[in-house]
């Protein structure tokens, strides 16, 4: 099944289709490409939550996985080596040359799924990624629904089914800002994270194993403050895993995020263990986002509700092995409001 209108073409003519669902005074347009949400309206509020283009070329050309679903491996892996079962495997190292990023350089969130189904409200997507893909063993057997909810609710729900043992860690990747869609930057917005701990990364941004409580230190949400946050006069660089819990479990919330200026609300709820935050150091585009927006740094910002990442690595952090037999499943909701 494939409605909805098509949006572009990949570069071996490949259809990519865009699909409106509305509801709880959302609206949101979807594409099979990488599952991407390539805009999102809330009623009342005349910018974009989230930054995007216009152009689908420029998905593919410019996008750092705006909107996308990350996968099969959301996050980082050291040296994009693991071992499940005592059998070690090697997957892309598309990271600094070095690592795995977001499950390597053709992940979920670069190809086009299956259009399932399509109503006024929701949308769910499907892949099928083969054995050895991007070096993971097993086929693996993705689901995504995409889901209004009153009130003001964009619901991610991911299913995964294997053939073998394979990771498999899922994160919706957009990019938001809640006062005017990216035409400033979002180190103003107030922010709470309710996590006793992080994650210290490395120069290479992969997790030292530490688990480091944040009192005392510039990654502490637990009480609203700005993102904005110098230390030595620069502005700390949060991309990191906040620690949730221990294990995957019910729905739980991750976040909660207000704007600067605009009264718009987003409160972030999770079945995850962990949420990366990323402030968008890094997001200035050389093309125009949406409406004609130029994102410059800190234009957006990122909460990836997600298993921790380099967690093959750590075996007292929550694994993201999955068994045949067994069903991953996650639900993500982005709730928001206006005052």
């Amino acid at each position: 099944m494939a409605d909805g209108e098509i949006f572009g073409r990949t570069k071996d003519g490949a259809p990519v289709h865009r699909f409106a669902i509305s509801g709880g005074g959302l609206t949101a347009h979807v594409m099979n490409w990488g599952a991407v949400v390539q805009d999102l309206r809330l009623a009342g509020h005349d910018a974009p939550l989230v930054l995007g283009f216009d152009k689908f070329d420029d998905y593919p050309a410019h996008s750092p996985y705006m909107g996308a679903i990350a996968g099969r491996y959301a996050n980082r892996i050291a040296n994009g080596r693991f071992t499940i079962a005592g059998k070690t495997y090697q997957a892309d190292r598309n990271f600094l040359g070095k690592h795995t990023l977001h499950g390597g350089s053709n992940s979920f969130g670069k190809q086009v799924w299956e259009v399932l189904l399509h109503g006024a409200d929701f949308v769910t997507f499907a892949l099928h990624d083969p054995d050895g893909a991007m070096g993971f063993p097993g086929a693996l057997d993705v689901t995504c629904t995409y889901r209004m909810k009153i009130p003001g609710t964009l619901s991610v729900e991911l299913s995964a089914t294997t053939d073998e043992p394979t990771l498999c860690n899922l994160a919706h990747h957009s990019y938001f800002n809640l006062d005017d869609g990216g035409s400033s930057g979002i180190l103003d917005h107030q922010m709470t994270i309710p996590a006793a701990a992080y994650l210290p990364v490395n120069e290479e941004l992969i997790p030292t194993g530490v688990v480091q409580p944040v009192d005392g230190t510039a990654f502490d949400f637990r009480k609203a403050r700005t993102i904005r946050l110098a230390e030595n006069g620069e502005q700390v660089l949060y991309d990191h895993n906040f620690c949730l819990a221990a294990q995957r479990g019910p729905l739980r919330q991750a976040a909660l995020v207000h704007g600067a200026v605009s009264g718009v609300e987003m409160e972030v709820w999770s079945t995850e263990p962990g949420v990366q935050f990323y402030a968008g150091a890094k997001v200035e585009r050389p093309v125009p986002g949406l409406g004609g927006r130029n994102y410059k740094a800190y234009a957006g910002f990122c909460l990836e509700p997600q298993a921790w990442p380099d967690s093959p690595n750590r075996p007292y952090f929550p694994q993201a092995v999955l068994w045949p037999g067994e069903v991953y499943r996650q639900v993500t909701e982005y709730r928001f409001s206006k005052a």
